[in-house]
C-alpha cells in the first residue's frame, strides 16, 4: 500500500515575494521497499530509495541534505523541476506572433539556460492535493517573468505505483501565447548516489533514438539532426557508458549531453519506452516511458573534476560529487525549438494545455540475465 507522509524540510525565502517561507517535504512509500521524498522547492526530487537484486536498499538521485544545500550557487538542479522553458534558448530570444521575444540570459550572458535566473527550480510550489499515492505541487508564473508572455499556472503531479513505478505528470495553462517546455532534472547513479564516476563507467544505458539534434559550440541546435548509426551515439541496443564517455573525453563537452530524437511521429498523446538503465553489479535497472518526443542524455560533465583539483559539490550524507558521478535523461521537447520551424512546438497558446508524462520505473535482474535486459 502507498502512503504519504509530510513533514517541514526547512525554511527558505520566496524568490517572488521576498517572505520567508516553510519548505514542505513529501515521503512516498510503497510495499515494495521504494519512497519517494519531494520538496516544495522547485518541486525538487530529493531521494529515490529502491532496492537492488540482493535486496540492499540505497538513495540512487544526487542532492542535498538541507535547503542552504539546494540553494548554493554551485547546484546543477538537482532533482528540479524545470521551466518554463527546459534546456537552451539560443541568444535568449525568439519569434513569436511576428514579434522577437527577449528572455533573460542567464547561460554565459549570451544563451538561456533552463528558464532563466529565476526558474521553475527556484520556486515554491503550493500544494494543492495530497493523494493516497503522491502528491500535486502547483505554481503560478507572473507574466512578463524571465521575459516570457503570459501568467503561467504549472502543476506537477507525483506518484508512486506499487510496482515501482514514479510517475510525474507536468501540465501547464497561459493566459498569452507563450513557450513551455518543462522538465525533471533528476541525476542518478544506480550503484548509489554517492557511488562516484567509476560506478558510472560501469553502467549500461539504451536510447531508442536513431538520431540526435545537432548542436554548435555553445549545445544550441542549428536546426539540422545527426544520425546516431556507426557512431559512439548509437544506443539503440544496451551500451557500456564507460565506454561512449571515454571515447568522448577529447571533445569540447568530454561526455554525453545530446537530445535523442526518440519519437518520429510525436503526437503527445502514445507513451513509448525511450530510455534503459542498468548497473551489473548489482542488478538495478531503470525503465524511461515518456509522451515527450525527445531526451537529454547528460552525463555530468560540467561538475567539478577533481583531477584539475576542483572542489567536489558536498551533497547528501557528505558525499562527494564529481565529474560523471550521475547521468541525466530529461525527457523534453527538443532544445531551442522556438527558434527551429521544423522541431515538434513548444508554443502554448490560452485554449490550450501543455502536457508532459514520464514514468520512471525501477526493476532488478539476476546475474544471468543482466545483460539481456
Amino acid at each position: 500500500m502507498v502512503r504519504v507522509i509530510e513533514d517541514t524540510f526547512g525554511t527558505a525565502i520566496n524568490p517572488l515575494t521576498k517572505q520567508t517561507e516553510e519548505i514542505k517535504r513529501f515521503t512516498i512509500t510503497n510495499g515494495m521497499q521504494m519512497k519517494v521524498q519531494v520538496i516544495t522547492l522547485g518541486a525538487t526530487i530529493t531521494s529515490i530509495e529502491v532496492p537492488d537484486a540482493n535486496g540492499h536498499v540505497e538513495d540512487v538521485v544526487l542532492g542535498y541534505d538541507d535547503v542552504a544545500g539546494y540553494q548554493t550557487s554551485t547546484n546543477p538542479y538537482f532533482g528540479a523541476t524545470i521551466g518554463r522553458v527546459c534546456n537552451r534558448v539560443g541568444h535568449g530570444r525568439f519569434p513569436l506572433n511576428g514579434q522577437e521575444i527577449q528572455v533573460s540570459r542567464n547561460m554565459n550572458n549570451k544563451h538561456q539556460l533552463h528558464g532563466g535566473f529565476i526558474g521553475f527550480d527556484k520556486v515554491h510550489w503550493q500544494v494543492v492535493a495530497q493523494h493516497q499515492d503522491g502528491v500535486t505541487l502547483q505554481h503560478c508564473s507572473p507574466d512578463g517573468h524571465e521575459g516570457y508572455p503570459g501568467e503561467v499556472t504549472a502543476t506537477v503531479k507525483i506518484s508512486l505505483t506499487e510496482d515501482n513505478c514514479l510517475h510525474l505528470l507536468m501540465r501547464a495553462k497561459t493566459t498569452k501565447t507563450t513557450a513551455v517546455n518543462m522538465t525533471n532534472h533528476s541525476y542518478f547513479n544506480l550503484a548509489g548516489h554517492a557511488a562516484g564516476k567509476q560506478a558510472i563507467y560501469g553502467h549500461e544505458v539504451m536510447i531508442n533514438a536513431d538520431k540526435i539534434t545537432e548542436t554548435d559550440g555553445d549545445s544550441i541546435p542549428t536546426g539540422n539532426f545527426t544520425p546516431v548509426e556507426g557512431t559512439v551515439y548509437d544506443l539503440r541496443k544496451m551500451k557500456n557508458m564507460g565506454e561512449g564517455i571515454k571515447s568522448l573525453l577529447a571533445s569540447p563537452i568530454s561526455g554525453y549531453d545530446d537530445n535523442y530524437c526518440a519519437d518520429e511521429n510525436y503526437n503527445g498523446n502514445r507513451i513509448n519506452v525511450i530510455a534503459k538503465a542498468l548497473y551489473p553489479p548489482n542488478g538495478r535497472w531503470l525503465e524511461i516511458a515518456s509522451n515527450q518526443p525527445g531526451v537529454q542524455f547528460y552525463t555530468s560533465n560540467g561538475m567539478p573534476d577533481t583531477e584539475k583539483r576542483e572542489t567536489p559539490i558536498y551533497g547528501k550524507n557528505g558525499a562527494q560529487y564529481t565529474k560523471h558521478a550521475a547521468f541525466c535523461l530529461e525527457t523534453q521537447k527538443y532544445p531551442d525549438a522556438v527558434n527551429h520551424p521544423n522541431f515538434p512546438s513548444i508554443i502554448l497558446n490560452p485554449d490550450e494545455e501543455y502536457n508532459h508524462e514520464v514514468i520512471y520505473k525501477f526493476g532488478i535482474c539476476r546475474n544471468s540475465g543482466c545483460g539481456k535486459h
